[in-house]
């Protein structure tokens, strides 16, 4: 996946332990523990504010966009249309 959670760097940063942010912002450490590892497909807005407004961060301090050939993996439509541009 070409979006990588840098949660974990973060949380390292700022010295919070895991159960003290998954508190602080109202989710279980099981959900936190899925976020840390990458092993989620998306995150409510809301969520990455409150992880945000905790550790005093912006989203792309979390966030990193490492793009991967995912051309090839398009629908021939959507192929078609980047050919174009």
């Amino acid at each position: 996946m070409p979006i990588i959670l840098r949660l974990d760097v973060m949380l390292a940063r700022r010295k919070v332990r895991s159960n003290v942010l998954a508190r602080a912002i109202g989710i279980t450490e099981a959900n936190l523990s899925l976020l840390k590892s990458g092993k989620v497909k998306g995150m409510k807005f809301e969520t990455l504010e409150a992880i945000c407004a905790y550790l005093d961060c912006q989203p792309g301090d979390i966030l990193e966009y490492a793009p991967d050939d995912t051309t090839d993996q398009l629908p021939d439509a959507e192929q078609d249309t980047l050919r174009r541009a």
